[in-house]
């Protein structure tokens, strides 16, 4: 339990320490005079390529010939119930008698149409990071210049799939000793203040128990224990460095490749929630993928070719100024969903199905009851 005095003397008292530092101080900042155009202020900083000059996509064929070839079946009677008793089956809390019970009185059937875009950039961070030092070589700036972020190669992944990377930077490392226990390697430690013993949590340090003449057996009579946070040594190695004293600051780059997404779905008059329409399986009616996509012109609903300016205007302005991109894909996909009018038990009422896959939507179904579950 007894310590060596002679390691106080290598022990960084932590105990008005300051946080970690997002860069490394001003002095090594000064050894990279290149870098002014990696880093400014304390912070990440962004950067962009420049703009390439894009080919025109080709023009998509006229709408009549599009519109000519897409079909959507038809929802018969039969199919309406089939659709509503599936639904009701893959519910806890609902019976499956007012399903095949209910009288359907009418099919309002109708398609709309949903505009999806989808971008995919990239984006290039630069951050400075650290790590400590072992025995591998460090690459300063003594072995070159570093190329500028957008220089470095990097495999893109596939398009439209989301990722992350952190690459060092090529010849953008530093060493300094550990700001954090000032080269020592460990630090005193807070749970006893680096005596490696504290008060006997039984005793209270008293040596006994109250009330009893008997010396406490959790501490055999020193009201003192050992430390448990650092094991009776008064120290721990220091967790930013682990114990190796020195750090290797370096320029660490961020790629981002982000999908960003805008939908739109032609208006309507019925009471089923936008956002499962926003997830319904449509018949796809027009796909137009490129580097960069115009705006859908001439289109029978006037609402989707405004959509498509939108969407395009909204995306190609958001990323100007913070991404590169690399992808963009339009489709306009066919919606069908049928309001479908019933009668039970003396009261009429209404439920929806939509998409291609018959999903089911009833506000108000006239069986349901509590078993102790939550109904959805």
């Amino acid at each position: 339990m007894d310590r060596d005095p002679s390691e106080d003397d290598s022990v960084a008292d932590l105990s008005f320490e300051a946080e970690s530092p997002v860069m490394p101080p001003n002095e090594l900042l000064e050894e990279l005079p290149s870098y002014d155009w990696l880093l400014q202020g304390r912070g990440r900083r962004v950067f962009f390529p420049s703009l390439e000059v894009l080919e025109r996509p080709q023009e998509p064929a006229s709408w009549s010939s599009v519109l000519e070839h897409s079909r959507v079946p038809v929802v018969t009677e039969e199919v309406a119930r089939e659709a509503l008793l599936s639904f009701v089956n893959s519910q806890c809390c609902y019976s499956s008698a007012a399903a095949g019970n209910l009288i359907i009185q009418e099919l309002r059937q109708q398609t709309l149409c949903r505009y999806r875009l989808e971008t995919f950039s990239e984006s290039r961070v630069s951050e400075w990071t650290f790590q400590p030092v072992t025995n591998h070589q460090v690459d300063g700036p003594q072995r070159g210049t570093s190329p500028r972020l957008w220089d470095m190669k990097v495999q893109v992944p596939p398009m439209f799939q989301e990722d992350t990377r952190k690459l060092q930077v090529p010849h953008s490392s530093l060493v300094k000793e550990c700001h954090k226990c000032h080269g020592r390697g460990r630090y005193k430690c807070s749970g006893c203040h680096g005596a490696g013993v504290v008060r006997c949590s039984s005793c209270s340090g008293t040596k006994r128990k109250a009330r009893q003449p008997r010396r406490c057996h959790m501490c055999s009579g020193s009201g003192r224990r050992r430390c448990s946070t650092c094991s009776g040594r008064g120290n721990k190695t220091c967790a930013t460095c682990k114990g190796e004293r020195k750090l290797e600051h370096f320029v660490q780059l961020v790629i981002m490749w982000k999908n960003s997404l805008f939908e739109f779905v032609s208006p309507h008059h019925l009471h089923c929630p936008g956002e499962l329409l926003a997830k319904a399986r449509g018949e796809n009616l027009f796909r137009d993928e490129n580097a960069m996509v115009y705006p859908i012109v001439d289109f029978p609903l006037r609402d989707i070719s405004l959509a498509s300016q939108r969407g395009i205007e909204e995306h190609n302005t958001a990323l100007a100024s913070r991404a590169r991109i690399l992808q963009q894909r339009q489709t306009i996909e066919l919606i069908p969903i049928t309001e479908v009018h019933y009668w039970y038990q003396g009261k009429t009422s209404v439920y929806y199905i939509y998409g291609t896959d018959h999903q089911v939507y009833v506000a108000d179904y006239p069986k349901r009851y509590c078993c102790g579950c939550t109904i959805l």
